[in-house]
Formats: C-alpha cells, sequence, structure tokens
C-alpha cells in the first residue's frame, strides 16, 4: 500500500460532467460516512410512516460510546427517532447512531448499501470504542463513485439531517461558510456533506449549490504520516469545485 491513496470523484449534476477525477472506484475506509445508510433506511421508514419520527427511544438501550456526538454529554434521557437523525448528520453523532442501529437493526441498513451502492461501500458494524479482534476492521468502507451516484439524486429528509453539519474542515473549508449557521434559504452557497474521520482516514461526500449549479462530490483519503497536508489538498478540491461552478 502507498502512504497515502485517494478515491475522487465530482460531477455536475445537471449535466453529468466529471469534474474531477482519480480511481473512484477504489474502496477505501471511510469511518463514519457510512452512517449515511442508516440515514437513508430512516428516512425510507418515515416515508412509509411518518409516526415513526416522533417515536422516542432511550440512550440506555446500548452501550456508552465516546468521541464524535453531543447526547453522551446532555441530561435528556431519550429523543425521538428523527431527533436522534439529526444529531447523527449535524454532529455524527454516535450514540445516536447506535441507538437507532439498535432501533432498526443493521442488516436492514446494509441491505439498503447493497441497494444503493454497487461499488461496495458498507457501513460494517455499529460505533465501538474498542474493536476487538473479533469485530469488524472497520466502520465502514466506500468509494467516491457510489457515493457521487447518490448525491445525485439524494433522499431530500438525509439532506434536511444534513444541512446544520457543523464538520467543514475538509473539502468545505474551501466554502467560508459558518459551521454553525449554513444553508440559509438565501444563501447563493449552500452544502450538505457527511465526513468521517479515523487515523489515517479523512472523507468527505456531499453536494454542492452555487446559485443553482450543483455538483455531487467524493474525495476519500487513506495516508500515513501528518493529516496537514491532506487536509490542504481536500481544501484544494473544494476550492477547485467552487470555482468550476462559479464560472460555469
Amino acid at each position: 500500500m502507498s502512504s497515502t491513496e485517494w478515491s475522487i470523484l465530482a460531477v455536475d449534476t445537471g449535466s453529468g460532467e466529471t469534474l474531477v477525477e482519480s480511481a473512484p472506484e477504489l474502496l477505501l475506509p471511510t469511518a463514519s460516512v457510512g452512517k449515511l445508510f442508516l440515514l437513508h433506511h430512516l428516512a425510507e421508514l418515515l416515508d412509509g410512516d411518518p409516526s415513526l419520527a416522533r417515536q422516542l427511544l432511550r440512550k440506555g438501550t446500548v452501550d456508552p460510546v465516546a468521541d464524535s456526538g453531543l447526547w453522551q454529554h446532555l441530561d435528556v434521557p431519550a429523543l425521538t427517532v428523527a431527533d436522534c437523525a439529526r444529531l447523527v448528520g449535524a454532529v455524527s453523532d454516535n450514540l445516536a447512531t447506535n441507538v437507532l442501529l439498535d432501533h432498526v437493526g443493521l442488516a436492514p441498513v446494509q441491505a439498503v448499501a447493497e441497494r444503493l451502492a454497487p461499488g461496495g461501500s458498507m457501513l460494517n458494524d455499529s460505533v465501538r470504542d474498542v474493536r476487538r479482534p473479533e469485530d469488524p476492521p472497520m466502520l465502514s468502507v466506500g468509494c467516491a463513485a457510489d457515493w457521487v451516484t447518490y448525491f445525485r439524486t439524494p433522499h431530500p429528509t438525509v439532506l434536511s439531517w444534513l444541512a446544520p453539519s457543523t464538520d467543514l474542515s475538509m473539502v468545505a473549508s474551501a466554502f467560508g461558510l459558518d459551521p454553525l449557521a449554513h444553508n440559509e434559504q438565501d444563501r447563493d452557497l449552500q452544502v450538505w456533506s457527511k465526513t468521517g474521520t479515523d487515523e489515517g482516514v479523512r472523507a468527505e461526500v456531499g453536494l454542492l449549490d452555487v446559485g443553482g449549479r450543483r455538483a455531487a462530490y467524493a474525495v476519500i483519503c487513506r495516508f500515513q504520516g501528518e493529516v496537514v497536508p491532506v487536509l490542504a489538498q481536500m481544501r484544494a478540491y473544494g476550492t477547485l469545485l467552487l470555482e468550476t461552478l462559479r464560472d460555469g
């Protein structure tokens, strides 16, 4: 394995023109990006029965889990299905992810992944603080081709959950947006994205809208060594996308 591997693709959703491409079918670890399959499954369940959104789920149904998220720091013992999904979309909440997975089951989510991602992108497991030898070695895997295909026609409910995403540290760092308050209706620049972060992994997939022109994009990197050059390269891809859509 080389020290740095990339899977990259960006496509104009209107014309279908490829804007940037590099090994788009290469499967790499994507950390929390795979949580999108869970969100899509939930969105389809709510399509069939909107009342499910108001069902209360308790945090005590699963083991505590650390790292990303807010629910672990809050006093509230139960949240609705919809609020759990909002936490996953906004802050990649690990506890909300595991509570939702406990509620709907991993197998149906993986069936959604098999249907939506022919290139093999997959949510392999729930979030774990420690991965044992018998556990899947990584939370998710993915390739740029799968995620760009998804974001060319994303589920609108999933987009609503991603709209307040606070992680603009990667590709979206080039867009000059407020991480805590973006995607207002009167803006000429909007982004809906999901990121993944793990040791040696940075990934961002999403949809960028500049004045009504849109690009679905995915930038996934597995690397060794310092993260700063990787983030700088991801920002450069974001700048390229922004300039291309503005010039178009």
